[in-house]
């Protein structure tokens, strides 16, 4: 099943928490049980996943991913490894025009379009879309004809479901 969701966009103001500032560009992962302070002067726009980590993840992730030191090349394409743990992997990927990116049927994929378009199957996923591959789901992904940046989730479904 296929569900996509477009209300998301690429970071952009500067996100405040207490006194740090993180311009457009930073991954900002806070555990579950943190406690902050989050404000922007001048706004911002963000994307925010709640309730995304394990009960006993303690990690806070901070990492600027417009810094080139923060990428590297993987499997033919460049990754920015955002967090990694038994349950789930995280990353931002660039894919070039018409890449294919495989999914993981058995843990369940969620991404998020940042910039490019993805095809998924033969439907056209612009910038913003929001898709979810649950555990099981064989769907063929792709960057569409310039290519695409995406927010990638992956492993944390399968998990999710022993949990239920």
């Amino acid at each position: 099943m296929l569900k996509l969701h477009d209300f998301c966009n690429r970071a952009s103001g500067t996100f405040s928490e207490g006194d740090a500032h993180f311009p457009a560009g930073w991954y900002l992962r806070n555990p579950p049980g943190s406690s902050h302070q989050p404000s922007s002067g001048e706004g911002a726009l963000i994307f925010v996943k709640l309730w995304q980590m394990q009960p006993d993840d303690r990690q806070s992730v901070r990492i600027d991913t417009l810094d080139p030191a923060a990428w590297s090349h993987q499997d033919g394409r460049q990754v920015c490894r955002l967090f990694s743990s038994a349950v789930e992997q995280v990353s931002l990927q660039r894919l070039a025009a018409h890449e294919v990116l495989p999914a993981d049927p058995d843990g369940g994929t969620e991404l998020l379009v940042l910039s490019g378009e993805m095809m998924v199957d033969d439907q056209r996923c612009d910038s913003r879309s929001w898709i979810r591959l649950p555990v099981g789901d064989r769907a063929q992904i792709s960057a569409g004809e310039h290519g695409a940046t995406v927010y990638l989730k992956t492993g944390h479904l399968a998990a999710a479901a022993v949990e239920v």
